[in-house]
């Protein structure tokens, strides 16, 4: 198993307000990415080994789901298919609405 690099939610902030932001993967479902988002490309985790393609390979992908534990075995999954920049966004949008955006609804 890899070892996967975990981001922080404010390190995250700082790359996405950069001027080469991350491809942020959201691996939520789609009920739970309506009902709150970071304006992640949403990507099902079920569905993330048949939908590759939309996955670049030539940027920063930072995975992320509700808590990280989804968001976990993706990357690593990723990196498996030879994927070589990807993170986990630790704790997940949790973690985000906890220390980015504490006016972000939670569940």
């Amino acid at each position: 198993m890899q070892k996967i690099p975990q981001i922080s939610p404010r390190v995250l902030k700082q790359q996405i307000d950069s001027s080469q932001p991350p491809f942020l993967l959201d691996v939520r479902e789609p009920a739970e990415h309506q009902f709150v988002n970071l304006g992640a490309y949403l990507i099902p985790m079920n569905e993330v080994p048949v939908r590759l393609n939309e996955i670049p390979r030539d940027r920063e992908v930072v995975v992320h789901c509700k808590a990280g534990m989804r968001s976990q075995r993706v990357a690593e999954f990723l990196v498996e298919a030879g994927y070589t920049r990807v993170s986990n966004l630790a704790g997940g949008i949790l973690a985000w609405a906890s220390e980015v955006d504490p006016s972000m609804p939670t569940y």
